[in-house]
Order: C-alpha cells, then sequence, then structure tokens
C-alpha cells in the first residue's frame, strides 16, 4: 500500500497539487489492517459527468471478484510541506468516519520522505470533535462547551508497516544499485529552500489568523454597541410609560426586544482552529527539520573525522 502511495504521487502529484486515494482492508482485533489501495482518477472540467462514488463501487466490485479485501476503511493524501489540515479534510473524514467508524486519513509527505525517511502518519477525528460535527454547530458557544482546541481535534494514530519477503528483496536490490554519492546527497545542509518555503506557509497562516481575530473583535464591538441600544432604549421606554401613567394612561405595549435588535451572528470558529492547528502543524515541521539538520551536521563531521 505504501509503495502503490508513492507511486501514485510520483505518476501524478506535481509541486503542490495533491493526490488522493482509497484505502481498503479489514478490522482485526484492536487492529485495522490496510491491505489494499487504489486512487482516485485525475478528471478535468470536461469529464462532468463523472461519479466518484460510482467509481469507487465498482473498483471494490471488480476487486472482491478476484477475491481482494474489498472493505471500504478509509482515504489517503499527499501534503504539501504540511499543508493537509484543512476545512476539506476534516469534511471529508468526518464523511467516512461518521459511515465507517474505524476510518483514517493516510497524510503522506513527499517532501521529507525525499530527505530519506517515510513520512506517513495515520490520523482520525476525536470523539469530541466528531459530535460538533454531526451537530454542525461551530459557534463559540459550542466550540467552548464541547472543549474544543486545537490541540484536541485529530488523534494520531500508530503505523506498523509490514512488507512481504518479495518487497525486502526488491528494496536491498534498489539500495545495491543506488549510487554511493545519492546517499551523502542525503547529509547535504543545503536546506534554505525548504525552510524559506515552510516559513512563508507559516506567514501565511499567522495572516490569515490575524485577519480572523480582526473579524471576531469586530463582532465583540457590535455585541457591546448593541448592548446599548438596547440598554438605552429600554429607559426611554421606562420613562415614557412613567409619564403615561402620570396622565392617567395605560403603558405602552410590551414589544420582543430581540426582534427589535437582532443579535450579530458571531463567525465561525472552525476556521480559527483549523488555521491554529496548520501553524502547529508548520512549527513542528520546522523544529523537526532543524533537529535533522542538527543530526547530519554532527553525522558529516564524524565522516570527516573518520576520512582524515
Amino acid at each position: 500500500v505504501v509503495l502503490k502511495i508513492i507511486k501514485h504521487y510520483q505518476e501524478e502529484g506535481q509541486g503542490n497539487e495533491v493526490v488522493q486515494g482509497v484505502l481498503l482492508g479489514l478490522v482485526v482485533d484492536d487492529r485495522l489492517e490496510i491491505t489494499n489501495c487504489f486512487p482516485f482518477p485525475q478528471h478535468t472540467e470536461d469529464d462532468a459527468d463523472f461519479d466518484e462514488v460510482q467509481y469507487q463501487m465498482e473498483m471494490m466490485r471488480s476487486l472482491r471478484h478476484v477475491n481482494i479485501d474489498h472493505l471500504h476503511v478509509g482515504w489517503y493524501q499527499s501534503t504539501y510541506y504540511g499543508s493537509f489540515v484543512t476545512r476539506a479534510l476534516l469534511d471529508s473524514q468526518f464523511s467516512y468516519q461518521h459511515a465507517i467508524e474505524e476510518s483514517v486519513v493516510l497524510i503522506y509527505d513527499p517532501i521529507k520522505t525525499a530527505q530519506g525517511s517515510l513520512s506517513l502518519k495515520a490520523y482520525r477525528l476525536t470523539p469530541k470533535l466528531m459530535e460538533v460535527c454531526k451537530e454542525k454547530d461551530f459557534s463559540p458557544e459550542a466550540l467552548k462547551k464541547a472543549n474544543i482546541a486545537y490541540e484536541n481535534m485529530f488523534e494520531e494514530v500508530p503505523i506498523v508497516i509490514k512488507n512481504s519477503y518479495l518487497i525486502n528483496v526488491m528494496l536491498w536490490e534498489l539500495e545495491k544499485k543506488s549510487a554511493v554519492a545519492d546517499r551523502h546527497e542525503l547529509l547535504s545542509l543545503a536546506s534554505s529552500n525548504h525552510l524559506g518555503k515552510s516559513l512563508q506557509l507559516l506567514m501565511d497562516r499567522v495572516d490569515e489568523m490575524s485577519q480572523d481575530i480582526v473579524k471576531y473583535n469586530t463582532y465583540l464591538r457590535n455585541v457591546s454597541k448593541q448592548q446599548q441600544q438596547k440598554h438605552q432604549y429600554q429607559q426611554r421606554r421606562q420613562q415614557e410609560n412613567m409619564q403615561r401613567q402620570s396622565r392617567g394612561e395605560a403603558p405602552l405595549p410590551e414589544e420582543d426586544i430581540n426582534k427589535l435588535f437582532k443579535p450579530p451572528q458571531p463567525p465561525p470558529r472552525m476556521e480559527s482552529l483549523l488555521i491554529a492547528g496548520q501553524i502547529n502543524t508548520y512549527c513542528q515541521n520546522i523544529k523537526e527539520f532543524n533537529a535533522q539538520n542538527l543530526g547530519k551536521l554532527f553525522m558529516a563531521q564524524a565522516l570527516q573525522d573518520y576520512n582524515n
């Protein structure tokens, strides 16, 4: 499955283009065994009649006919510099997890993998976030009541990769054929492009968070302003009723003040949580990258001492 995901990205993923596919397998005791996968086909605007659901059903039906695991257990997606914490991923994973409780999403990072270590992580939505998504209420009050923060939106599931003997033999053959110079390139400290791109994406998300904070502060000011208007209106009504009462007239009829002063709609907070989660992911990537470079520096120094 891992090799198929990598092959899918190498064939169809260029630059920041994301590739996706379906995970197939079965549940054994407390484990989810992912034994097969197939990609979502790339289609353009001209393929308006293409039905992804029908395509998936036909693929699983064909696999069942040849006695291959065909149960739907999740999906996979590549990521561009760790930019996967999005509303689209949240909605897709909720749909999968709501229909099939054991579903996971595998996130494959080709940029990290190209630097010498396979980057593949499995995520699920936490039970708290699943309840909030079912209610579809992303207001500040609902998220506060559910105690949802970006730290407890997703839960990472440990992954154990098992290869067949034939796959192990193929990997050993590939390692023997790889040039020594290519291996030494893994110790290269030329990381300015990767680090610069990560920092640029981080700054973009911080700008989005700043704009979201401005919207929320504007909402708070509007709420405060409306409260003052309601208070002034109530005071005028009370004074007018007192004057009418002194003249022996009936008081003014009661009015629904909420209809006169409709409360402003609070901005949805889910986007802010996703942005905060993405910022946290970028920071972790930069931290890991700097740690890798430090390790490369020590290794390069050790090789130089050995050669001397």
